[in-house]
């Protein structure tokens, strides 16, 4: 975990460990969210879903005073969730488990 935080930090700009435990909560919310969307097979290292991540971060952190922006970043995640979603590889869709 202690990766991937550094990772969404350095894309929220944040240098303080202030907001470490809202942005780890935002974190696992955002695997909770593609695991509710059926992508099963969360590699945090996987360069796709350390996007998500960070886009899901970067929606959901801070005050958006433009409007454009959390409508920009909402579109961006939800494209990438679908993707994700429907991927070989990122389900277990259509495997006898």
């Amino acid at each position: 975990m202690d990766e991937i935080l550094v990772k969404v930090k350095l894309a929220l700009r944040v240098v303080t460990d202030d907001f470490d435990e809202e942005i780890t909560d935002l974190i696992n919310a955002s695997l909770l969210d593609l695991g509710i969307a059926g992508v099963e097979n969360v590699d945090t290292s996987d360069a796709l879903i350390i996007r998500a991540i960070v886009t899901y971060c970067k929606l959901h952190f801070g005050d958006f005073d433009q409007i454009g922006d959390y409508d920009r970043l909402k579109a961006s995640y939800d494209e990438q969730k679908a993707q994700l979603s429907m991927a070989t590889g990122y389900t277990d869709w259509g495997t006898d488990a």
